[in-house]
C-alpha cells in the first residue's frame, strides 16, 4: 500500500486579510512560519518524494521539513491554486474587499468563465488537479509528501469521490464541499492507495498555533 500525504500551506497574508498581492507571491504569515515549523515534526522522517506547489507560501510550508531532510521540495505546476480572479481585477484590495467579487464568481458558477486574461477557468483547475491524480500519482513512491492548497486538496477529494466538475450544478456542489471539508492551515491529509489506483483520503489535525480562517480560496 501506497501512501500521499498533503499538506496545506500555512497562514498565508491572504488569509489574515492582507492586501491583495501576485497570487504566486503571497507569503506566510509570522504565525504560518511557526505553523510549517510545527507540521515539519509530524511528518515521515524518509518520504519517498517531496513535492510543492510552486507558489511562495507553498515553498515556505515545505522549507523547514526539507531542511531537516537536507532535501529541496520539487515544484509541481499541476499544485499550485486555482487562479480565479486575474491579480489586475482586485489589485489592492483587502480580504473583505475582495470576498463579494470571489463570492459572485462561485454563485454564477460557470465552470468555463475566466475572470481575466491572468486567470483559470474552472475546468482548467479541475484538470490540472486530474492530470496529477492520472499520471503523477500513479508513480509515486510510499510516503510521498506534497505541500499545497486547500482548495486543490478539496477537488482531489472531490475527484476521487467519483465527481464531476462539468457544469454549474457540479461547481456549486463542489464550492458546497469544498467549505463544509476541515481545512485549516497545515492541515495534513492522507491518499492510501487501497486498490488498484483507488485511493482513500483521511483528514489528519491542523498544526501549530491558533487556527486560521478557513479560507479555503487562498
Amino acid at each position: 500500500m501506497r501512501r500521499l500525504i498533503l499538506v496545506r500551506h500555512g497562514q498565508s497574508l491572504a488569509n489574515a486579510g492582507g492586501v491583495t498581492m501576485a497570487h504566486a507571491d503571497i507569503p506566510l504569515t509570522e504565525l504560518g512560519h511557526r505553523q510549517a515549523a510545527t507540521v515539519a515534526e509530524r511528518l515521515p522522517p524518509a518520504p519517498s518524494e517531496l513535492l510543492s506547489s510552486p507558489f511562495v507560501r507553498a515553498l515556505d510550508t515545505s522549507r523547514p521539513y526539507a531542511e531537516r531532510l537536507g532535501r529541496s521540495a520539487l515544484p509541481v505546476p499541476e499544485l499550485q491554486e486555482l487562479d480565479a480572479l486575474d491579480p489586475a481585477l482586485i489589485a489592492g484590495l483587502t480580504g473583505e474587499q475582495r470576498r463579494p467579487i470571489a463570492e459572485a464568481y462561485w454563485a454564477d458558477a460557470d465552470p468555463q468563465r475566466r475572470m481575466g486574461t491572468q486567470a483559470e477557468t474552472f475546468q482548467e483547475f479541475a484538470a490540472r488537479v486530474r492530470r496529477f491524480r492520472e499520471r503523477r500519482m500513479p508513480t509515486l513512491g510510499h510516503e510521498a509528501v506534497a505541500f499545497g492548497h486547500g482548495i486543490w486538496i478539496s477537488m482531489l477529494v472531490w475527484q476521487l469521490l467519483g465527481f464531476g466538475t462539468r457544469d454549474s450544478n457540479d461547481m456549486r456542489a463542489f464550492r458546497r464541499f469544498q467549505l463544509g471539508l476541515p481545512m485549516d492551515n497545515t492541515a495534513v491529509y492522507c491518499f492510501d492507495e487501497v486498490h488498484d489506483g483507488r485511493w482513500l483520503p483521511q483528514v489528519g489535525e491542523p498544526a501549530g498555533g491558533a487556527p486560521a480562517p478557513r479560507n479555503m480560496a487562498s
